[in-house]
């Protein structure tokens, strides 16, 4: 049991930061899927409420201590008006495909999103993302060596 909860800590670090390194990672590191499962929902979702609690800390002490010059952006067009059309579910459903956890979550709050509705709807999208790509990447793979092992080199 330790062994498999050791080896679900790398996992979760990788998920904070890009949600697909987390099946991938469990894969290689030969978890079971469920505990795969869990450690890359639970990366996704400690990066959420990190930055849905802390952002405006981070943003004010850390960045712009390095970045002084740097003026304050608005959201461009398409950010707004992808907010505008799909909400929240949305972002929270694009967030680990297509953003980082830590880019959707800073998207979703920086839009004004509540923090409660931006940790529900993250949730939701973290385990419906992590059940369907963890099961894509452990079956697919198999599916992708039986096919290679099959096929007769000449």
């Amino acid at each position: 049991m330790w062994e498999e909860i050791l080896k679900a800590i790398p996992v979760l670090l990788s998920a904070t930061l890009k949600f697909i390194l987390g099946p991938i990672g469990g894969k290689a590191a030969g978890l079971h899927l469920i505990t795969t499962m869990i450690a890359t929902a639970g990366g996704m979702m400690t990066s959420v409420v990190a930055f849905t609690y802390f952002g405006e800390f981070i943003r004010k002490h850390i960045i712009q201590r390095f970045f002084k010059d740097r003026p304050e952006r608005n959201l461009d067009g398409r950010s707004a008006t992808w907010y505008l059309k799909y909400g929240l579910p949305g972002i929270a459903f694009l967030t680990p495909v297509i953003l980082t956890p830590i880019g959707g979550t800073l998207l979703a709050v920086g839009l004004g999103s509540s923090r409660q509705k931006v940790i529900f709807f993250m949730l939701i999208s973290a385990c419906l993302w992590s059940v369907a790509l963890t099961t894509a990447v452990y079956f697919g793979y198999d599916f992708i060596v039986d096919w290679v092992q099959g096929i007769q080199w000449n």
